[in-house]
């Protein structure tokens, strides 16, 4: 049985998938961050940032995505998928995630390596809580694997973060 802790070469090719949404999302103009989920072998959702072109301030890449998982995919189908990350979720990205019930989340980016890029923003610093931290603090097991990806997810934040108002 595979150690799911660990990045394998297919959860790489994932990891790339979801890398690719962050740059979509980035190119309509919202903040470089994407997610897919995979069942099986197969990618069933993928998830965009929509906080800007929609305003709303919960749009994460990941979110967007458990809100459309959890109206498609019954619980045993959610615990059972993998949800791949352009950059580690964040404090409430991760419980979406646990409340979805989904069993396993890797990621490319650290949050501290986000961190390092994001000025503050609007007076406020990013929330600097490690979703291994989110998720240990619940009755369910979410496993987790990564970082992985560093420099091919960091370049899609390349420039973004310092050229905003």
């Amino acid at each position: 049985m595979p150690d799911l802790t660990t990045v394998s070469r297919t959860d790489e090719t994932h990891l790339r998938h979801a890398i690719e949404a962050a740059r979509a999302s980035r190119e309509v103009g919202n903040h470089p961050f994407g997610a897919v989920l995979v069942t099986g072998e197969d990618i069933i959702i993928e998830g965009q940032n929509t906080v800007v072109t929609l305003g709303d301030p919960t749009g994460h890449a990941e979110t967007n995505l458990v809100r459309i998982a959890a109206t498609l995919l019954a619980r045993d189908a959610l615990h059972s998928s993998t949800l791949y990350t352009s950059t580690e979720p964040c404090a409430m990205c991760a419980g979406a995630i646990y409340w979805a019930g989904i069993g396993r989340v890797v990621y490319a980016l650290p949050e501290e390596q986000l961190a390092a890029m994001v000025p503050r923003q609007d007076g406020e610093a990013t929330l600097d809580l490690p979703c291994r931290e989110v998720f240990a603090r619940g009755g369910n097991s979410v496993t987790v694997a990564g970082p992985a990806l560093l420099a091919e997810a960091a370049e899609v934040h390349a420039g973004f973060w310092n050229a905003r108002p």
